[in-house]
């Protein structure tokens, strides 16, 4: 942060007083501090002079004629907002310093006061305004970094899934955002954080999956000082760093049956309790979770709490993966292109008719981590201004021609040709049922008979 002794010759300050000696004493003291100095007699006289000129802080007398510092503190609030105001007071009254700090002024002064003092809290008042605007532009930052537009597709299964984000990022619901692995959860899990109320509050991640139970447990709820070997300390967890905002639990399908009760008693009882502890922790968080497991699979075998998982799933968010968006996949290639070009210094155009043709072709297994991966490994060893189907990692290479190479599978009877063809159109049409039976120039009856009759699922 940029130094308010270097700044002070830009600071313009206004000191509002009906005695003359106030005036001339206090503003002389500041223009030796460096500062820009102006002075009005009267509330009146003040507000003209903020009609001409800006200022940072405006230093007012409570008690004068006409307009009194209250009122004038209340018409420059109006006036602008980020102004700051102190007061100041012949009188040592709580009342009055208790109104003005209701009505927005940053401090009050009493008289006879000590320079040096008053220096001090205009210091603290132009640290305080230096900070807000530095506080606004983070807060910008981190909406303009984790919005949905930063989220990259036009597909009409990721429109579906921005739609979705918006609906639920405002409100209070949990959410449990499920999807492959690599395409995108944690990003969404962030969109919805910053564009939900409580966006100013704490995003706290954590990958439940990569740990063991015993340290998952310590890392959730916190624990202690001795609460176990090596507890040398107490140590908050992280559902209470996320009070107040919000907490992402990625690989939830992968806690244990123990941590999953105590889970559920954190959504239903909102609070927690350190390890080593029975005293109750009130907390005030939101929960997001996201997982690549089949977890209705998992509540049938009694790997996962059907009640947990209800808690969990209040509100579902399912990312489809990249083989099933391929329109997204030109705009990830030149959203990373132009990330890796220039962190490597390269100017590396664009790819070949080629290279992008094999890239759109290849199925993506690890989806959309795995193609920035494969567009930062060609933009390193690309040596011309545009990325050919040579730069492209050997894996990716090979599973093309090893798709070109081995011809389709050809069904063995008619009734498996039947069940494939009507798979096929099925999934073209997004299991539209009138549109498919329309397709396949049968009616809606016979098409429900023949996906009963072939145990066709979605």
């Amino acid at each position: 942060m940029e130094q308010l002794s270097e700044i002070n010759s830009n600071i313009q300050l206004l000191i509002v007083d009906d005695e003359m000696i106030v005036r001339e004493s206090l503003g002389n003291w500041l223009k030796e501090e460096g500062y820009d100095v102006d002075t009005a007699d009267s509330g009146l006289a003040a507000l003209e002079n903020m009609k001409s000129k800006k200022y940072d802080l405006v230093v007012a007398d409570v008690k004068m004629p006409g307009m009194d510092g209250i009122q004038l503190l209340e018409k420059c609030k109006k006036w602008d907002p980020d102004l700051q105001v102190l007061v100041m007071t012949a009188y040592a009254s709580v009342d009055t310093a208790v109104q003005a700090m209701k009505q927005g002024a940053f401090d009050y002064i009493v008289k006879p006061f000590d320079p040096e003092n008053v220096t001090q809290i205009i210091k603290r008042a132009l640290k305080f305004k230096l900070l807000e605007k530095e506080n606004i532009l983070l807060r910008k930052e981190l909406e303009k970094k984790y919005g949905i537009d930063e989220i990259i597709g036009k597909s009409k299964k990721m429109e579906e899934v921005f739609d979705l984000i918006r609906t639920v990022a405002d409100s209070e619901a949990v959410v449990m955002i499920r999807g492959e692995s690599g395409t995108g959860k944690e990003l969404i899990a962030k969109a919805i954080h910053a564009n939900s109320k409580r966006k100013y509050g704490p995003l706290v991640a954590l990958s439940c999956g990569a740990l063991p139970e015993t340290l998952l447990e310590s890392e959730l709820f916190g624990y202690e000082k001795g609460a176990f070997t090596g507890a040398q300390y107490s140590r908050k967890g992280r559902i209470e760093m996320a009070d107040g905002g919000t907490l992402f639990l990625d690989e939830i399908g992968d806690i244990s049956a123990k941590t999953q009760v105590d889970l559920l008693r954190v959504l239903q009882e909102k609070t927690i309790h350190h390890l080593g502890s029975s005293k109750p922790i009130k907390i005030d968080v939101r929960i997001v979770s996201a997982t690549n497991r089949d977890l209705e699979k998992a509540v049938k075998s009694g790997a996962f709490r059907e009640d947990l998982y209800y808690r969990l799933n209040v509100v579902c968010i399912n990312v489809p993966p990249l083989r099933d968006r391929k329109e997204d996949i030109p705009l990830l290639l030149n959203h990373f292109l132009k990330k890796f070009s220039i962190e490597n210094g390269k100017a590396v155009a664009g790819f070949s008719g080629d290279a992008m043709e094999i890239l759109i072709a290849y199925p993506w297994p690890g989806n959309v981590r795995e193609l920035e991966n494969v567009v930062e490994h060609a933009v390193v060893v690309c040596k011309g201004d545009e990325i050919m189907p040579g730069n492209l990692p050997d894996n990716v290479k090979r599973e093309i021609r090893t798709a070109e190479e081995e011809p389709a599978p050809v069904p063995k009877s008619l009734e498996e040709s039947e069940k494939m063809h009507i798979v096929k159109i099925l999934e073209e049409n997004e299991w539209n049922i009138s549109r498919t039976a329309k397709d396949l120039g049968i009616d809606r009856v016979t098409l429900y008979n023949k996906i009963k009759k072939y145990n066709i699922e979605r």
